[in-house]
């Protein structure tokens, strides 16, 4: 068991600090964080870490939560027992014909016309988190993973035929243009006020391409 001394000068206690540091970081990731990485961060050693994953996921089972942590990919992150995924499905399916927010349509329309692009650089570009809508999108379908990037190993996003289907296009070529309502830049930084200039004009593109069928507003709601 891993410990760290009591500040009374008692007993060992488990890894408390290290064990919230690692879920704290692991409710945030994108990807799977891997040992190395969460050890560098939390200047712990490698060992120290691997075993205070291992025992917060046994911690998990043997407790019957909702969710478990699984070693994936090369790294850990935070999933949904596999247990309460009829209860997911229902929660994420209910309400499937309700219109996309305005959110929800940006976060699509980023994807539509970056992809192949990481779920980091869909929220980057939007300036907030997307890990939400954008499961929704994939559950929907909208979405589908294409891969992953070589220099980070995140994975990648395109939509889908499905996707085409309900904005009424044959290809993704037919995809209004971009350039009439991009600010006059050379090269746009996600992180900067143009990245939000960004998310703006492809929601306003977006719209543009479904045009007055409303057939991608019923697709999914925003979460």
């Amino acid at each position: 068991m891993v410990g760290v001394a009591d500040p009374a000068g008692g007993e060992e206690t488990p890894g408390a600090g290290l064990r919230a540091e690692l879920e704290a970081i692991l409710m945030v990731v994108d990807e799977p964080a891997g040992e190395e990485r969460l050890a560098g961060v939390l200047e712990r050693p490698r060992a120290q870490v691997a075993a205070a994953l291992r025992e917060l996921a046994a911690e998990y089972t043997a407790q019957g939560r909702g969710f478990d942590l699984r070693l994936v990919a090369g790294g850990w992150r935070f999933y949904s027992r596999d247990t309460c995924a009829p209860a997911v499905d229902r929660f994420l399916l209910d309400g499937q014909q309700a219109r996309l927010t305005q959110a929800a349509l940006e976060t699509l329309a980023v994807v539509a016309y970056r992809q192949p692009v990481s779920r980091s650089r869909v929220s980057a570009v939007r300036g907030v988190n997307c890990d939400g809508v954008m499961r929704t999108l994939v559950q929907r379908g909208l979405v589908e993973e294409a891969g992953s990037e070589p220099e980070t190993g995140a994975i990648l996003y395109r939509t889908t035929n499905y996707f085409l289907e309900r904005m009424g296009l044959r290809g993704l070529d037919e995809l209004p243009e971009l350039a009439p309502f991009l600010p006059e830049v050379d090269d746009v930084e996600a992180e900067s006020l143009e990245g939000t200039m960004i998310a703006e004009a492809v929601a306003a593109a977006a719209v543009q391409a479904v045009g007055g069928s409303g057939e991608a507003g019923r697709a999914a709601p925003d979460r």
